[in-house]
């Protein structure tokens, strides 16, 4: 199963697309929410991280960070992936629930998604799945803020290493004959095929109705390519104690599904990204990486 801790990886996309809103005037994704939601201290130390080329020592807290000095490293290094997953995951949700009354959001390893705060739509059930200490940090900052939590916002927090996805889905509320949108963005990085493949069973197992499974991934060139950017990301994460451990290929994945009642529906390939959200991003250094996708799979009951 995924292991998806309050990690600083998740802080640092929280950060960038903070980050994002903030300063771009042509946003690829506007989470309007996530500086809020990540509070300023921990946008601070999230900032200084980067600009200190991400070592967690020098971390001064009565400093700030500047923003000339990390603006080439959040547009390069870490937006590409960031904002394409998240804006994919959200446009594919919307159009799953054109053609379903009621739908179900699953989001595994939400750290600090925002999608529930902006949502407008009542009859999308939203799931968060993480782990306890992330729940409670966010849930203290939703209480800071005094945001409203909508009837259809389910916390739900999970070990994954220890407890089942499915069950802990079924005590929270899911419905497993309502049709559903689940993502795993920045997860399988850092697993291999079959632990990755055991979620995707999980999956399988609590639904019954039409579902789709959205997740990013890096292809079997992550670990061959000599490209600057791939290898610096591949050795920033293990850094911070999140080591990339595999590149998958299109067809091993696309086994993985078939062989748990899914069939891919779309592959988002960087040259699609590029098209689709940042051909007006290029002077800016935000470009897709070579090395990564964007993969739904589908079941239709």
């Amino acid at each position: 199963m995924i292991d998806k801790h309050e990690s600083i990886t998740a802080k640092l996309c929280s950060f960038v697309r903070a980050f994002h809103s903030i300063y771009e005037k042509n946003k690829v994704f506007d989470d309007y929410l996530a500086y809020d939601l990540m509070g300023q201290d921990e946008y601070i130390k999230v900032g200084q991280l980067i600009e200190h080329n991400f070592d967690v020592n020098l971390y001064d807290e009565k400093a700030t960070f500047y923003k000339e000095n990390v603006l080439h490293a959040v547009n390069s290094l870490m937006a590409p992936i960031v904002l394409s997953r998240i804006a994919y995951a959200e446009e594919k949700l919307k159009e799953f629930k054109k053609t379903h009354k009621k739908v179900q959001y699953v989001i595994l390893g939400a750290g600090f998604d925002t999608f529930a705060f902006r949502n407008s739509d009542a009859d999308i059930e939203v799931f968060e799945l993480d782990h306890a200490d992330t729940g409670r940090y966010k849930r203290k900052r939703v209480k800071e803020l005094s945001l409203v939590i909508p009837d259809n916002l389910h916390f739900l927090s999970i070990d994954f290493n220890r407890e089942s996805l499915d069950e802990v889905l079924l005590k929270g509320g899911f419905d497993r004959s309502v049709p559903s949108v689940f993502t795993i963005l920045g997860v399988s990085y850092y697993l291999n095929l079959e632990t990755f493949e055991q979620t995707l069973s999980l999956i399988d197992k609590v639904t019954d109705s039409d579902t789709l499974v959205i997740f990013d991934y890096p292809d079997e060139s992550t670990f061959k390519t000599s490209d600057k950017r791939v290898t610096t990301l591949s050795a920033m994460t293990e850094k911070l104690g999140e080591k990339m451990i595999h590149g998958y290929s299109f067809s091993e994945l696309e086994n993985a599904l078939n062989r748990h009642s899914f069939k891919v529906h779309e592959n988002i390939t960087p040259k699609i990204m590029d098209e689709r959200y940042y051909s007006d991003h290029i002077n800016s250094g935000m470009t897709a990486f070579p090395n990564v996708n964007i993969l739904t799979g589908i079941k239709n009951v």
